[in-house]
């Protein structure tokens, strides 16, 4: 089975998607070892990010083309030109494109992911773009997909009622998360930690009002890290971090390296994740793997990841996430409790695992392609 796949989103900063393709792509190629019938190659353009051979075994084959993502992403989205074959010089069973629409190919069968449908709901919250393309194309290219990706239930019931696509189209292929150690106790200090890229729909705002309300009536509040990609929306929310009660007290370190996150995360007295919406909610499942304690948002799929294994509060009460987070901060049984939970949550995601539902859609995929010929 010949199969491409678009790693382009995991060129540079490698959080949410780009950290997605990443790991589903050396957990894939790791089974091409395993599996000689399968034939892993990654297609990445741009003019000045180039892929790096060496994080990936032998089996999987690079092509790297020196086209701007920008202009490719146009001819794919709005002329549907050139095909893939005609880019890379090889044919292919499936290509697999990382985001929700189609790369043009000549015969191969078409996978897509849909990691969520924030950008359908709440456009203007969305990159030019993004708000352009996805908005405009999703269902038409959803509705010719031989399958449909997405990481959790949440996001399968979102693109049934949205998009209106078929079942057996849809596959569920939740993410995974490295294997890690997890810390043996409970730092008595450290900081509360924020990991996602910061743009609207992660509710900084929010978090910065609760936290506002915890140095009011908690003395020993920990200072507050925020760990992530800043975007135009950063601008809305930053100026608050300059003037009192908030300066001196919140740190922004934008993005950081996987290495780097897992270091704070250990570091972290816990994570909060306050978000309006998640497909997944990727730092929920790499803080359960290390044992560390999490207040989150009650939407989007992190309910469905998060489970009884920390508290879920209303990501629009202030007052609700403020509470929540002191509750993490006082009481030490329940930090047990949810770290216990948390760990035997993270033991059932592994990225080998989805690499394994994703080479059984490929399969899927190329028989739908067939039963349309």
């Amino acid at each position: 089975m010949r199969i491409l796949i678009d790693y382009r989103p995991a060129l540079r900063e490698r959080s949410g998607v780009g950290e997605t393709v990443f790991q589903l792509s050396k957990a894939l190629g790791s089974l091409s070892e395993e599996n000689p019938r399968i034939d892993l190659t990654l297609f990445s353009s741009s003019m000045r990010d180039r892929v790096d051979p060496a994080f990936f075994p032998n089996p999987a084959r690079i092509i790297d083309r020196r086209i701007p993502v920008r202009l490719l992403n146009f001819l794919w989205h709005r002329c549907e030109w050139p095909c893939i074959e005609t880019i890379t010089g090889s044919d292919y069973d499936v290509v697999h494109s990382s985001n929700p629409l189609l790369i043009p190919s000549s015969q191969a069968a078409q996978v897509i992911t849909i990691h969520d449908l924030y950008f359908l709901k709440h456009p203007e919250d969305t990159s030019k773009e993004i708000s352009r393309d996805y908005t405009a194309l999703v269902r038409q290219h959803a509705s010719r997909a031989d399958c449909v990706v997405v990481p959790s239930e949440y996001t399968r019931q979102q693109v049934q009622d949205f998009l209106e696509i078929r079942d057996d189209h849809l596959v569920v292929c939740p993410l995974g998360t490295m294997p890690s150690l997890p810390r043996r106790e409970q730092p008595e200090r450290g900081p509360i930690l924020f990991i996602g890229t910061l743009e609207a729909r992660k509710n900084i705002d929010g978090l910065l009002d609760a936290y506002t309300l915890l140095l009011d009536r908690f003395e020993n509040a920990p200072d507050l890290i925020l760990v992530g990609r800043p975007t135009s929306d950063t601008g809305k929310w930053a100026p608050r971090l300059l003037v009192e009660p908030l300066r001196g007290r919140v740190q922004q370190l934008g993005y950081v390296t996987p290495e780097t996150r897992e270091v704070l995360l250990k570091q972290a007295r816990m994570l909060v994740l306050p978000s309006f919406d998640e497909g997944f909610g990727l730092p929920i499942l790499e803080a359960m793997s290390v044992g560390v304690p999490i207040v989150a948002s009650n939407r989007g799929a992190i309910p469905e990841i998060l489970g009884d294994a920390g508290l879920l509060v209303d990501p629009a009460d202030p007052q609700a996430l403020s509470s929540a987070i002191q509750k993490t901060l006082s009481d030490s049984e329940h930090v047990r409790t949810a770290v216990t939970r948390g760990l035997a949550r993270a033991s059932h995601y592994s990225w080998q695992r989805s690499a394994r539902i994703l080479r059984n859609t490929y399969v899927r995929a190329i028989e739908n392609r067939r039963f349309k010929l």
